[in-house]
Formats: structure tokens, C-alpha cells, sequence
């Protein structure tokens, strides 16, 4: 995989817009202080996007990993991947088939966006996400539209899931590699922690915040990358990555695999980890 394979620039959708077959978009508007972007994107999207709801559609709902109508288990997270069955409904209401040219975006930095990307390429569908999201798509002269976005023909697509490597709480414990924290610093070194059970991070990880991937919102060349994932020690051994709940981190596949370099996902990330009294917990650097 290149970094043509998960990104494509503003310049590039333009060019695929205005051609007889356009990709489908998906517009994945959420912030942790504010995880329903729907007004967002009713007061401007790319036209032909559809709305994503990162909590409901992107996460399992309605129960948790133990089953439907189930006590929630805490250690599965804040946002627990969704069902084989869950998501495979949802991509067809989305109108996705195994040859859909599928694009994401997001206004911020690609961090909701890098979770649709993620699911769907653990689906074993083709996805790209927006460098720069809607920011650059503006600054390159693109246009927006409001309101909802349009109805679209449901698809009959059967997905493939595990495309993309998970691993537990197990295995990320005995992880043989490097376990990559996207978290901020601060929330690694557990000198804060506003949302999970406990401070700190799961012993033996590195700090590689999701943010440092990108400079204005826009993915950092891939020189730089590069450099940024070697000083990780994250190119020359296996990579598992995680954060708060499993959203962020995918932003770290994203980044690694536009370098060519698969990494495992731990799903449950500090959310789950935290919230097991059996967990050992590792604070500072």
C-alpha cells in the first residue's frame, strides 16, 4: 500500500467529481467535545456526501460485544467496533459495493474520517480518505451544499471483515512490538485524564500522538512521516497502535499505511484497558 492508495488530495476529487462516475463520499463529522456534526454538515457539505455518525454507525450499537440487549462491558471501550453484521448493513445502506470508489472526510484533520477509512479497509473495501478534508476541498475552489444529503440505492455487498489485523487486551499486553499510544502526552504520562477509569497508559508503550501526523490539517509528506515512525521504531518490527477508544489510532494506521506498513488495532484502547481492575497501569514517559 502507498500513500496514493489512503489519501487522495482536493485536486484529485475535483478531477473525479466532475467525471461520469463519481466516487461516494462520506462526510465523518465528530470531535470528542462535540460528537454529532450533523448541523456541520447541514449548513455545508460536498455535494453528494452522506453523513456519518461515528457514534452509532462507526461503533457497535445497541448492547456491546457481548451481545445485543446486553449489559455493556466496560472493557470493550467507548467504541467498540461494530457487528460483522452491524456494519455490513450500514455499508449497504450507504450504497457501497466491493467497486465503489468510496472518499472520507472530515473537518478535523482527518480524525473521525481515519475511522471510517479503517472499517471499511477491515471490511475489505476500497476507501481513501480526504488530505485535508473539507478545508483544503474549499481552498481548492470546491463548492459546498446544505441540507441533508441525498438518497441513495441500498446495495447487496457482502463485506469480508478481518481484512484489517485486531488485537485484544491479551495480545496487547504481550504485544512482541511496538504498541504506539495516539493519545496527548499529557494523557499518556497520566498527569490527566478527563474521560477513562484510570491515568496513565498500557506498560511498555510509546506516545505517538494522532496529531503530529498531519501540520494545518493536511498529512505530513511522506519524508517526514517516515522519520517520525523510524524515531518509533515503528518500520522495522510489528506495530499495534491504540488511544482513548479505538478512533484516533486509526489515524496512526492511516499514516503508517500510506508508509506501506500494517499495524494491529486494539479496538478497546485505554477505555477498555483502564476499566479492568487486573490491568497494570504505567504512568510518565
Amino acid at each position: 500500500m502507498t500513500r496514493s492508495d489512503v489519501l487522495i488530495t482536493a485536486d484529485q476529487l475535483l478531477a473525479r467529481l466532475d467525471t461520469d462516475s463519481p466516487p461516494r463520499l462520506l462526510d465523518v463529522r465528530w470531535t470528542l467535545p462535540k460528537p454529532d456534526g450533523r448541523d456541520d454538515f447541514a449548513a455545508g457539505h460536498i455535494p453528494g456526501a452522506i453523513y456519518v455518525d461515528l457514534d452509532t454507525e462507526l461503533a457497535c450499537s445497541g448492547g456491546a460485544a457481548s451481545g445485543e440487549g446486553d449489559a455493556v462491558d466496560p472493557t470493550a471501550g467507548r467504541h467498540p467496533l461494530p457487528s460483522p453484521e452491524q456494519f455490513q448493513e450500514q455499508v449497504r445502506r450507504w450504497g457501497i459495493d466491493a467497486l465503489t470508489d468510496v472518499v472520507v472526510y472530515d473537518d478535523n484533520s482527518s480524525l473521525g474520517a481515519a475511522r471510517a477509512w479503517w472499517l471499511l479497509r477491515w471490511a475489505g473495501l476500497s476507501a481513501r480518505v480526504l488530505d485535508g478534508g473539507l478545508a483544503a476541498y474549499v481552498a481548492a475552489g470546491g463548492a459546498l451544499e446544505k441540507g441533508d444529503g441525498p438518497s441513495v440505492e441500498p446495495s447487496t455487498v457482502t463485506i469480508n471483515p478481518g481484512s484489517l489485523p485486531v488485537i485484544d487486551a491479551d495480545e496487547a499486553a504481550a504485544f512482541e512490538g511496538v504498541l504506539l499510544d495516539a493519545r496527548a502526552g499529557e494523557r499518556f504520562r497520566g498527569e490527566t485524564e478527563p474521560l477513562d477509569a484510570k491515568a496513565g497508559h498500557i506498560p511498555g508503550a510509546r506516545n505517538a500522538p494522532a496529531t503530529d501526523n498531519t501540520d494545518n490539517g493536511r498529512f505530513l509528506d511522506e519524508e517526514s512521516l517516515r522519520a517520525r515512525f523510524a524515531g518509533l521504531g515503528a518500520l522495522d518490527q510489528p506495530v499495534g497502535v491504540y488511544c482513548g477508544s479505538g478512533v484516533t489510532a486509526c489515524h496512526n494506521a492511516l499514516a503508517l499505511a500510506s508508509l506501506g506498513v500494517e499495524s494491529s488495532l486494539y479496538p478497546a484502547s485505554w477505555s477498555g484497558w483502564s476499566s479492568d481492575p487486573n490491568r497494570p497501569v504505567e504512568t510518565g514517559e
